[in-house]
Formats: C-alpha cells, structure tokens, sequence
C-alpha cells in the first residue's frame, strides 16, 4: 500500500463526486434536446431515497442475486485502487497491475451478469448475454491501449505508465496518447452502458441491455447498482484523464482540480454524444467498437514505428 495525502483525497474525490459525473451527462443531454430534465444532482437523492427502503427478493433467487451488487461496489473500488488517481502513485501497485484493473472490473460485471441469470428469467438471461458480449470486445480494445502505454513508458505498472514518470514521455508521443484517450472514451460509453451502445434512460424490450439485467434489484441493492455504475464511470473517466493530461509534475491542489475538473467534463462530453447520437442497432455496436480498438491498434503501431 502507497497511501500518501494526494493520493486519499484524490481517492475520496472519485468515490463523492461519482454520481455528479453521470448527472452532469444526463443533465447536459436534457439541456441540449430542449427538455427541462432531472438537476445534476439528481442520483444523490435518487441513492439516499432507495437506502431508506427495503428490498424484495424473488423465491427463485439464491445468495448469488444479494451478493452481486455489494460486490459490484467492492470491485469497482478495488479498481479505483490500482489507478494514480492523484497523477503520481495509486494505492496498490505491482508489476501488471493493469491487467488486474481490467479483470477486477470484468469480476464485477461477470457477478452482475450471473445475478441476472440467477433470477430465472429469459429476459435478463437477454441482457446478460449482450453484456458479456459487448464486454469481450472492449477488452480488445483496453488491453491494446495499456500495450501502447507500456511501448511509450517501459514500465509495467499504471502507476509507472500514468504517474511521475508519464509527464517527460507526452510530448514526444502526443498524437498516439490523443488517439488512445479518444478511444478509450469510445470504450467507456460501451462499457458504462451508455449511448451509442445502450441507453440507460430506455425501457423498450428489444433495447435494453445493462437495464434488463437489473429489473429485479430493489431498494439498497438497486441503489448499490447504481452507485457502482456511476463509480464505474468515473473510474474509467479518471483513466480518460490521466492519459489525456499528465499531472505528475503539478502540485498536489493543481493535480486534484484536473481531476475534478475533468471527470465533469467527461461527463458533458457523454452528454453530448447521447444528444447528438442515436442508439446503433446491435449488429453496428461490433463495427463501433472494433473502431474504437483500431484507434488502440493506430496508436501501437505509431509509437513502435517512432524513433525512441
């Protein structure tokens, strides 16, 4: 464990500023279509009301269905650990720790899926076999862009590929590093569930993916669900950031302002893409996310054709 002040504060920011990552992005979507919409605010009350009522569970449900969504939470902040929120050093850090980052996060999603499926029901038994789907191919797509990190850093940790060392090799590699923060953004609207890959706002049959998954949850355990995807969001956000603006070498009240300050403009930037963007049809989300992947594959094949 390397917990400096930095790096705690960076840590607290994320976990408290989370739901107003995902309000600002449906706030911004409201402002632009012309709708009055929900405030900024909104999953702040939306949490604290459904922790004040209590759960019900189906009889065909096992342990496995109450168990998910705490572990949701727990993997999902077990990921916030391995990442140098605070531009410099995170929590945790070991050599292919990014592979963990992405496997603690895919736990997560493979203990939401078999709640689906521990429910019995088709129509979840739907959404979860999408959602494994579309998560195999951003997986591509992750590890080719944390490839390229390690090409341009030579360090094995996401602390060594984002943290001090990462500021002295931006310049010289900047378009690579744009294209790989591009899409890494393309790969957090598939991952975060949001448009074009799904709509979180949707209720229709044949559309909802991560939705379906989560129509039994109630009460704490609804409110568990959706703290964590918004967490989530802002996990892969601060990711986004940190490649995009290295913060290494800015003073602590500097490094956390780019953080904060990027996290809600993440969140007007997937505002933006749901308001000007349609939902693509199932078979197109394979074609999006292999173009996301692309973006990853460009940016390796760049960096190993530069000079050192």
């Amino acid at each position: 464990m390397n917990i400096t002040p930095s790096s705690a504060i960076a840590f607290i920011l994320v976990l408290l500023i989370a739901p107003a990552v995902a309000g600002v992005a449906t706030r911004t979507k409201s402002v632009l279509t012309g709708r009055q919409g929900a405030p900024a605010l909104q999953l702040y009350f939306d949490l604290w009301k459904l922790v004040r009522r209590g759960a019900v569970f189906s009889e065909t449900t096992t342990w496995v269905f109450r168990l998910a969504p705490a572990a949701m939470v727990a993997t999902t902040v077990l990921a916030a650990t391995l990442l140098p929120l605070d531009g410099r050093m995170s929590f945790i850090r070991f050599s292919g720790d990014a592979v963990a980052f992405a496997y603690v996060l895919g736990l997560g999603r493979f203990l939401l899926v078999l709640a689906a499926l521990d429910t019995g029901s088709s129509f979840e038994g739907m959404g979860a076999s999408r959602e494994v789907t579309f998560a195999s191919l951003v997986e591509v797509g992750l590890f080719l862009s944390f490839g390229t990190l390690v090409v341009v850093t030579r360090e094995l940790s996401l602390s060594g590929m984002l943290g001090m060392p990462f500021a002295h090799h931006w310049a010289a590699n900047a378009p690579a590093l744009v294209m790989i923060s591009i899409g890494l953004f393309a790969l957090l609207l598939a991952e975060c569930s949001r448009v074009p890959v799904d709509d979180p706002s949707t209720h229709l049959e044949l559309t909802m993916v991560h939705e379906v998954m989560v129509l039994d949850h109630s009460g704490p355990d609804l409110a568990l669900i959706l703290y964590g995807s918004a967490l989530k969001l802002a996990v892969l956000g601060a990711l986004v950031v940190s490649v995009l603006i290295p913060r290494g070498g800015l003073p602590a009240a500097g490094s956390l302002a780019v953080l904060g300050g990027g996290l809600l403009a993440i969140g007007v930037g997937v505002g933006i893409v749901e308001a000007t963007m349609a939902r693509l049809r199932l078979p197109k989300v394979a074609l999006y996310l292999a173009g996301a992947s692309s973006l990853a594959l460009f940016s390796l094949i760049l960096v190993l054709w530069t000079p050192a």
